[in-house]
C-alpha cells in the first residue's frame, strides 16, 4: 500500500521522521562503540564463565539489538517484517522483565514473598500485553509513504486499534513504575541501614548494592527516554 502526497502540512511530520532516523543511527553507533569497548570484558566475564539463564537473556538482548537497529531503519519494510519488529519488542520487554525480577530478588536478599509477588504481576501484565498485541497486529499493516518526494515507511491501523496499543503501553508503564518504586524503596532502606550501622559495616555488600542501583538508574532513564 502506497500513499503519495505533496501537501506542505506533512513537512513537520517529515522533519520528525528525519530526527527519529538520526536518533536511531546515533543510538546504533553508541551501541557498537560500547560493544567494541567492552568485548574483552564480555568474553572474559560472560562467554568463558558457566552459563545460566541470566547469561542467555543478557546475550540475546545485547545481540538482538544489532540486526534490529539495522532493519528498523530500512526505508521499506513489509508486513512480515513489521510483525517481526513488533513481536521482537514484546519478546525483549518480557526478557527485560525477567532480568528485573532477578535483580529485585537479589536486592531484597532472596525474599520469596517479593519473588512470588513480582512473578504474579509480571505474568499478568505480559500475558495481557501479548493478547492485546496479537489482536492489534491482526489489524495492522505496513505502508509506504511518499511525501514531497521522500520515501518512508509507516504503520496503518484498521478500526480503533489505537486503544489496544494504548492499553499495552499503560500496562507496561505500570510494571515499570512498580519496579521503580520497589527499587527506590529498598535502596532508601539499605542506605539508611548503612548509615545507622556505620560505613565500615557490610562494605562488600554495600558496593554490590551500589552497582545494582547504578544500573537500575541507567535502565529506568533509558526506558523514560523511550
Amino acid at each position: 500500500m502506497t500513499f503519495v502526497s505533496n501537501d506542505p502540512s506533512w513537512w513537520s511530520y517529515i522533519d520528525l521522521r528525519f530526527l527519529s532516523s538520526y536518533w536511531l543511527v546515533a543510538a546504533g553507533v553508541v551501541m557498537v562503540y560500547d560493544w567494541v569497548l567492552t568485548i574483552g570484558q564480555e568474553i572474559e566475564l560472560i562467554w568463558r564463565q558457566r552459563w545460566s539463564l541470566m547469561t542467555v537473556l543478557y546475550l540475546v538482548i545485547r545481540y538482538i539489538g544489532i540486526p534490529y537497529s539495522v532493519y528498523v531503519t530500512r526505508p521499506k519494510i513489509g508486513d512480515i517484517l513489521a510483525y517481526a519488529i513488533n513481536w521482537t519488542n514484546v519478546a525483549i520487554t518480557a526478557m527485560l522483565g525477567v532480568i528485573m525480577i532477578a535483580r529485585l530478588y537479589a536486592m531484597y536478599q532472596g525474599s520469596r514473598t517479593i519473588l512470588i509477588f513480582l512473578v504474579i504481576i509480571f505474568l499478568a501484565v505480559n500475558i495481557a500485553c501479548v493478547v492485546l498485541a496479537a489482536i492489534a497486529l491482526k489489524y495492522m499493516g505496513a505502508e509506504e509513504l511518499i511525501l514531497s518526494g521522500m520515501h518512508m515507511c509507516n504503520y496503518y491501523y484498521e478500526g480503533d486499534i489505537q486503544v489496544l496499543i494504548s492499553m499495552t503501553w499503560i500496562l507496561s508503564t505500570v510494571w515499570e513504575v512498580l519496579a521503580l518504586c520497589l527499587s527506590v524503596g529498598i535502596a532508601v532502606k539499605h542506605f539508611h541501614d548503612l548509615r545507622r550501622l556505620g560505613l565500615s559495616t557490610g562494605s562488600t555488600i554495600g558496593d554490590c548494592f551500589r552497582v545494582l542501583i547504578q544500573s537500575h538508574v541507567l535502565y529506568f532513564a533509558r526506558r523514560a527516554c523511550n
